[in-house]
Order: C-alpha cells, then sequence, then structure tokens
C-alpha cells in the first residue's frame, strides 16, 4: 500500500479509494475486496488500478483474464509497479507464471507433508480424541505434526465402539449422548453421520483408523469449484493412500474394532458414491421447498422423515430440540402457495415487501461491516501488544 501510493503521488493521481484481502488465497476473485474494487470499476469511481504485481489481484488464469476484460470494458486501466501499465500479452504470460507458481507450491508442500507422515507425524486436521502438542526443538523451533490422546475424549470413543458393537444404532448412540450434554467434535452436538460416517471414505468415528494406530494420509484430495470457488473432496485411489503405525496413538483393540467393522458390513447399504455417480452432483430437489424450511424452535431443516410428512431433523437425528410437531408436504405447499397468492400480489403489500426486503439487505451489510471494522481494530491491538511482548523478550524484559 505504502509504495503504491508514493507512485501514485509521483504520477500526480488522486487515490480514490485502497482495498486489500489479508491472509486470504489469491487463487480466487471471490474476495471481499477484490469484489468492492470490480464494483466500484464498473461504477467510475477510478480510472485507474494501482497495484504491486499482478498476482496481487489474482494467481488464477481464467480469473485474472476476466478481470482484465472487465476493466477494459469499463474504461480502467491496470497499471502494477512491477509489470507497468498491463496489457493481453502480460496477461496471458503472467497468468501462466502465476499458475505454475501456485502449482509449484501445491507440490512442495505435500511432500513436505509426506515427509511428515513417514516420520509418524500428523499430516494435517485435528480428529476427535486427540491434541496438537506445543513443543519445541534444541534450536528453538516448533515441532510440527505432534498429537496426543485427550483422556476424557478417549473414553467418549470407547463408549462409542461399544455401544455399537453392542447393537446400539448411531442415532440411539448420538441422542444418549447429547442427553448427557456431551460435547461432540469441535464442540457440537452428536448426530448419526458424525458416529457412523462414510465407510467407503473411512471418515467419521467409527471410521478412523488412528484409533487403532495407523496413521492414514492423502486418502483424498481438494479441488476448487471453478462456480462457487468452494473446495470439493475427491477420493484418491487406495493406492496413493500413505499409512504408517503410530502405536502412541491407539485408542481401541483390535478385538473392538473388527466387530464393529463386521457390523458395519450386515448394516451399510449399497449406495452409488457421488465420485461414481456424477449425475448425483446434478440433481434437483424433488419438492417444491426443499431446503428452505427451517425449525421454528432450534432453527435445523425441516426435512422428509416419511413419504408425506416434514419434521424437525435436529429432533430426530441429535435429540437436541424437543419440537416433535409434523406437518404435510402437501399441505404446506398449499398454504405457503394460497399466501402468497393471496396477500402478496396486492401492489400495497408487495411494496411493503419490497421495502423491508431492502431494509433488511441494507441492515445486513452495515452489521457485517460493523463487525469487521470491529474485527479489524482488534487485530490491530492484538499485533501491538504481540510486538511488545517480542520487544520485551528481546531487551530481556522479565514477565
Amino acid at each position: 500500500m505504502r509504495l503504491c501510493r508514493q507512485q501514485a503521488e509521483r504520477q500526480g493521481w488522486t487515490v480514490a479509494d485502497s482495498y486489500s484481502d489479508r491472509a486470504i488465497s489469491g487463487a480466487s476473485l471471490l474476495r471481499p475486496g477484490v469484489q468492492d474494487l470490480m464494483a466500484d470499476a464498473q461504477r467510475g469511481r477510478f480510472a485507474v488500478i494501482l497495484t504491486e504485481a499482478l498476482d496481487r489481484l489474482s494467481r488464477d488464469q481464467e480469473d485474472i483474464a476476466g478481470l482484465f476484460k472487465r476493466m477494459a470494458f469499463a474504461g480502467v486501466r491496470i497499471v502494477t509497479l512491477s509489470e507497468g501499465e498491463i496489457g493481453p500479452l502480460h496477461v496471458g504470460l503472467k497468468g501462466t507464471m502465476n499458475a505454475l507458481f501456485l502449482q509449484d507450491l501445491a507440490d512442495k508442500t505435500r511432500r513436505g507433508l509426506r515427509g511428515r507422515v513417514e516420520a509418524g507425524k500428523a499430516g494435517g486436521g485435528l480428529c476427535y480424541g486427540y491434541r496438537v502438542v506445543r513443543a519445541f526443538d534444541a534450536g528453538g523451533a516448533p515441532l510440527r505434526g505432534e498429537r496426543e490422546i485427550v483422556p476424557e475424549e478417549a473414553e467418549i470413543i470407547r463408549r462409542i465402539f461399544a455401544a455399537y458393537a453392542g447393537g446400539q444404532s448411531s442415532r440411539a448412540i448420538a441422542h444418549a449422548l447429547n442427553a448427557e450434554a456431551v460435547p461432540g467434535p469441535f464442540g457440537r452436538a452428536w448426530g448419526p453421520s458424525t458416529i457412523h460416517g462414510s465407510a467407503k471414505r473411512r471418515n467419521g468415528i467409527l471410521n478412523n483408523e488412528l484409533y487403532i494406530g495407523k496413521l492414514v494420509w492423502n486418502r483424498q484430495r481438494f479441488l476448487k469449484d471453478p462456480d462457487s470457488g468452494k473446495r470439493v473432496s475427491r477420493p484418491n485411489p487406495e493406492a496413493e493412500w500413505i499409512t504408517q503405525d503410530v502405536p502412541a496413538l491407539r485408542i481401541i483393540d483390535d478385538a473392538l474394532w473388527e466387530t464393529v467393522k463386521a457390523r458395519q458390513g450386515t448394516l451399510t447399504l449399497k449406495t452409488a458414491h457421488r465420485a461414481d455417480a456424477p449425475m448425483l452432483e446434478r440433481r434437483r430437489p424433488k419438492h417444491l421447498f426443499a431446503g428452505l424450511v427451517k425449525c421454528g424452535c432450534c432453527g435445523g431443516g425441516y426435512a422428509m422423515i416419511s413419504a408425506t410428512l416434514l419434521g424437525c431433523a435436529t429432533a430426530r437425528n441429535k435429540n437436541t430440540c424437543a419440537n416433535r410437531l409434523n406437518i404435510r408436504r402437501d399441505a404446506l405447499e398449499a398454504s405457503v402457495l394460497d399466501g402468497l397468492r393471496a396477500h402478496l400480489m396486492e401492489p400495497e403489500l408487495f411494496a411493503a415487501f419490497c421495502t423491508e426486503f431492502t431494509a433488511t439487505v441494507n441492515r445486513q451489510r452495515m452489521e457485517a461491516s460493523a463487525s469487521l471494522e470491529a474485527e479489524r481494530k482488534e487485530l490491530a491491538r492484538v499485533t501491538r501488544d504481540l510486538d511488545r511482548a517480542i520487544q520485551a523478550i528481546l531487551d530481556g524484559v522479565p514477565g
């Protein structure tokens, strides 16, 4: 920012605004700062975008080309400190170089993680039953990938395995744990899927091989959806998995593990997996208000609990909601459509709806901006405290 402001001053340009996305990957344009920049460019707030380098805008070839085309259409030039004014040739060459940089960085990261796993250390992530060991080597560098068992959570894991091996369903186990207010992974309530997971992807409590002292890495890879920008997991072939024995992290004995696997084998439904059936990802909701109906008590979703009835999914799966009221799907749809037809289509009510909708959206945007500003101030305060603490250590001041 400082260098860009100095350059603008030398050129005699007036700075209309500044945009930043700290600690957010440059592999996507779905970042608040860049989105605000694009919107302001379309509104004609400025004529030049000044940045340190082209990769500060994006490292994705498709995104940087699209951004360049949109800015050209809006009559906005892109100027960087390192390349000067950006043209089509810069977009092609620099876009390719930035994409190669991202791929090389990912390859190096994976090599480092693989070496850590082969040394018997975690390759990332933290599952229920373990915590990170924060320690330093002789040179003062932090040791990474060290894990240790959390005794209280290990007892819950043994309880889940024993109950399932004894014939209880994952839903019954989840209900019992929630009734006792036992916190689940990340402090959330227990659900059936948290316990039984997916046997094919080997996730969920009952499929986690770390509980028998086997660290499995590279089971899946993550790809970024070009439409949504979200990371989507894809399973890797089993031949590419890396398995390492870590007996110090064992929680479940082999006999109990095999008993659970045998029972799972008798209950597993032979359903198509998403990776084997890509059309499942393109399927549309079968019903009119699918995914839109919420429980008035807990805010959870209302789901189909039979061929005709909707009910609170949280109450049935987690037993943390007391709402057991059901409603027929056809009655719900008829009620909502009749209400829209009879009331919302009247001009006065429609105008009131539009006014209230606009006010709500604006209020949510203001609340988000206020929250962001408060977090920025808190970050600045914490940074100052850390700087003072580090300086005190360097100066040899106790405490």
